[in-house]
């Protein structure tokens, strides 16, 4: 065990109840001050991006992980602007979700609050970090930050920005840890003592060895593969249009769409149009063999359709709503899936049926995402059902805990009969 991650996370853990007092006001001043850190040092961040992208181009690294690597001012206004609408959410902690009078004098309140330390892995993308900050400080979580060392430039620019604008403004030192070697993973995936839970972003057999390698609680975050099902009942440019923006809007993210489903019956009048579409967008079309007869594509089985993040997408026919969901069940990642059809009923059932975080009408599948949704960033898009399930915004980052206040109660006198529950509820 290293003895500075180790340490260092044990110190965090001694911080972490000090984060969790703090105000809100006192948490928003510092994302407001990461704000004006970040803005007024982007030549030194977009300094240390052009090392990364130098040192990628150098490396071949792919094309999709250069979209992700790359921050530039688009990148910057984008981060700055989610810290900015976390501001003006209201503060996640210390709301009261359960009152209730057990007894005359005994209440009892349910009060969110934040988790504690987390740890969080994620891939090489410099907006990722600024993002998972920003809700750990909102949330009033300390955090353990691990990117891809493909951004290592870049990220040690932002983390020690961040985290410098935050510490002048009152948060409790040591609340942020960067770990930049890669071997730190292992090291932290030991710290099951003062690791309250791990965010892995990053494939499946990533997410998976994490899992089979700690004893900390996982939110899995994986693969994206996405679907569009263009059912019979369809709106031609709504279908094109959409599956043209969750292709090429950005390509390299898990919530583009990487499988197209169409109903078997409007194929040979679709097909051809959505061929003519993907040519002009520069979308390469691969199908299985009954696709190949209508169309001209690199024909493939559909055990074959993976997430390419790339101007790739697969294309299948099915008969209906329930062979659409039941292919997307079988062999999609549980993230974010749509229907494109005009019939209220086919689009319930096709909502009911899919089983994944996300589920679309006539709408791209690019959405699914915590900015667009409100929720300020996100550190990450859970497929897992338990406590956080689509973008972990800030509800995703609180638990709660039970705060009982009586006035001298004991439980012999319930047990006795003496005294007995009346149960309450006060809202």
């Amino acid at each position: 065990m290293s003895k500075t991650i180790k340490e260092d996370v044990k110190k965090m853990k001694l911080a972490a109840p000090f984060m969790a007092a703090s105000s809100n006001d006192e948490r928003n001043g510092a994302l407001k001050a990461v704000v004006k850190a970040l803005n007024e040092n982007a030549a030194e961040i977009f300094a240390a991006n052009k090392k990364d992208m130098e040192f990628a181009e150098k490396n071949n690294i792919s094309s999709a992980v250069m979209k992700r690597l790359k921050f530039d001012e688009h990148k910057l206004a984008d981060v700055t602007a989610g810290i900015e609408q976390l501001v003006l959410l209201p503060d996640p902690i210390g709301k009261t979700t359960l009152a209730r009078e057990l007894d005359e004098g005994l209440t009892l309140r349910r009060v969110t609050c934040p988790i504690g330390v987390i740890g969080v892995i994620f891939e090489a993308r410099p907006d990722a970090l600024v993002q998972i900050s920003s809700l750990c400080i909102k949330s009033g979580n300390c955090a353990v930050l691990k990117g891809g060392k493909e951004t290592a430039n870049t990220n040690k620019v932002l983390f020690e920005l961040i985290y410098k604008a935050s510490v002048s403004a009152g948060l409790p030192e040591g609340f942020l840890l960067q770990a930049e070697q890669h071997s730190e993973i292992d090291e932290l995936l030991q710290c099951h003592e003062e690791v309250d839970l791990l965010i892995p972003r990053g494939s499946n057999s990533f997410v998976k060895y994490i899992m089979d390698n700690t004893k900390i609680p996982v939110m899995g975050h994986a693969d994206g593969i996405c679907h569009i099902y263009v059912d019979k009942e369809y709106n031609e440019n709504i279908a094109l249009d959409v599956i043209v923006d969750a292709k090429t809007q950005y390509t390299a993210a898990c919530n583009a769409v990487e499988t197209l489903l169409v109903n078997r019956s409007i194929a040979k009048e679709f097909l051809p149009k959505l061929k003519e579409k993907a040519d002009k967008a520069g979308i390469e079309l691969r199908g299985t063999a009954e696709v190949g007869d209508i169309i001209d594509v690199k024909v493939i089985d559909e055990s074959e359709f993976r997430e390419y993040l790339e101007l790739i997408a697969s294309v299948k026919l099915v008969d209906d709503v329930d062979e659409a969901a039941a292919h997307i069940n079988r062999y999609g990642s549980h993230h974010t899936d749509s229907i494109i059809t005009e019939n209220d009923c086919n689009a319930e059932r096709f909502m009911q049926l899919v089983d994944s975080a996300g589920v679309y009408r006539n709408c791209s599948t690019r959405f699914a995402d915590g900015f667009r949704y409100g929720f300020g960033a996100e550190v990450g898009i859970s497929t897992s059902k338990i406590h956080a399930r689509g973008p972990v915004g800030l509800e995703g980052l609180v638990t709660y805990k039970y705060k009982l206040t009586g006035n001298g109660h004991i439980v012999g006198d319930y047990a006795s009969g003496k005294r007995s529950f009346h149960f309450k509820d006060l809202f």
